[in-house]
């Protein structure tokens, strides 16, 4: 299983090409939910990673992967912009998913 990124700018995606991981640089809720929804279907990806900014363009359709999918995992990762607080997220996602405020 592979990793594969959907990034908001080329610096990301350039650190993780060295890391040998594929993706895109993606701008936009149209051009990010699309390019999810191929990262969604290929069979040799087990992990999307996203950056915090890429996934703000369309939380609704994470959400529902992450809620309604085994596989691929969405992993949301800071980038040079880092403006969220991992654990928050982490917390939000626990309440959403199961009703558990931390």
């Amino acid at each position: 299983m592979k990793f594969y990124l959907l990034s908001d700018n080329i610096d990301t995606q350039m650190g993780m090409r060295l890391a040998g991981i594929e993706g895109k640089v993606v701008h936009g809720e149209k051009e990010v939910a699309q390019a999810l929804d191929e990262a969604m279907e290929m069979k040799d990806v087990g992990i999307v990673l996203m950056t915090e900014k890429a996934l703000k363009e369309c939380p609704d359709k994470v959400m529902d992967y992450k809620l309604n999918r085994a596989t691929p995992l969405i992993v949301e990762i800071p980038d040079r912009h880092a403006t969220a607080n991992i654990s928050d997220t982490i917390s939000k996602y626990l309440a959403e998913a199961v009703g558990i405020k931390l």
